[in-house]
């Protein structure tokens, strides 16, 4: 079975991409948050990725 990237429903802060990529790559959520706060501190670029997140990965229950 292959590995599939979406927004997570269990692991959900705001709107789950954090908690779907975490899924994804079989780590802790909170790694994936605190890398996200720490690159949007430093740049900004994080914010962006997290929008486009948004609307390009589908949610948990669109692909299950």
């Amino acid at each position: 079975m292959s590995k599939r990237l979406y927004r997570s429903n269990s692991e959900r802060m705001v709107k789950g991409i954090c908690g779907g990529l975490a899924e994804y790559f079989n780590i802790d959520p909170t790694i994936v948050r605190l890398i996200f706060v720490a690159l949007a501190f430093a740049g900004g670029a994080s914010i962006y990725a997290y929008l486009i997140g948004i609307f390009v990965i589908p949610n948990e229950r669109e692909v299950r």
